[in-house]
């Protein structure tokens, strides 16, 4: 029937871009979230129906390679794309706050021991004294801060060392190692600021912060979402703008039908 092939084209636009205004708003709600990389929504279009062949020039087996008459069936969303471009470093001046200046992730350990990994260097200490993100996650490299500290100094390659009441001296902590992924668009987002390696991102390799292409580290900063407002707001508008063209279409092809409905009577 006229028009039918039209209204589920249509729907499923607007279905898609439902799934962008989703996206978007989840990339607003997190602008003043640590450490949060925006992400964005990659389509394909359906399978294509060949309707008609043109009947000009065919092969020697009585088939046609004329043009073909293929009509759409619309899109569909495939995969979330997160962008890891680099977001501005905020002072802070908390000893234990540390942002990474380049690419690179630090490694933290989860509760049933796999290692996840994250941009969001806010952390804490828990009540044995480890390094740990603010959801209670130690530092895979296992840092413990002795109890009589009153200072704590992290430098840029990553070293960890610590200042003691009534010593003059310093004590190295341990040291922070840094992963990084060929492909981190591919990592999976667990949540908490957290993602885990999977076969898309590839394995991580290691390396010390500072070198071999790793990011320097900057205690006493933290950095912010890479989600800039008056893109998304823009993003906002054109899906808006789709989704009520694809609605648009859909009445359209409601008052085909209707039209050779009337025809039938």
């Amino acid at each position: 029937m006229p028009g039918g092939r039209a209204l589920s084209t249509a729907a499923l636009g607007m279905s898609a871009q439902q799934k962008t205004v989703d996206n978007i708003a989840n990339n607003l709600a997190n602008v003043n979230t640590t450490g949060f990389k925006r992400s964005n929504i990659a389509f394909q279009d359906l399978f294509y129906q060949n309707v008609a062949v043109s009947k000009r020039g065919g092969d020697l087996n009585g088939g046609s390679s004329g043009a073909k008459l293929q009509m759409g069936h619309g899109a569909k969303p495939v995969a979330t794309v997160r962008n890891f471009s680099q977001g501005s470093l905020q002072e802070t001046g908390g000893s234990l706050d540390v942002a990474i200046n380049g690419d690179g992730f630090f490694q933290v350990e989860m509760a049933d021991g796999q290692i996840a990994y994250t941009r969001d260097g806010n952390f804490t200490m828990d009540e044995s004294g480890r390094m740990v993100t603010q959801s209670g996650l130690p530092l895979a490299d296992q840092i413990e801060i002795p109890e009589d500290t009153v200072g704590i100094q992290i430098s840029q390659d990553g070293v960890v060392s610590a200042k003691l009441s009534g010593d003059q001296g310093k004590i190295d902590l341990g040291q922070i190692e840094m992963a990084k992924f060929v492909n981190p668009g591919g990592l999976e987002a667990l949540g908490d600021n957290l993602f885990a390696k999977t076969e898309t991102s590839g394995q991580p390799f290691f390396g010390t912060p500072g070198m071999d292409g790793f990011g320097g580290l900057q205690q006493g900063y933290l950095e912010q979402s890479n989600v800039d407002v008056v893109t998304e707001m823009v993003s906002l508008i054109e899906a808006q703008r789709a989704y009520e063209t694809n609605s648009k279409m859909v009445q359209t092809a409601e008052d085909m039908m209707a039209m050779t409905n009337s025809i039938k009577r």
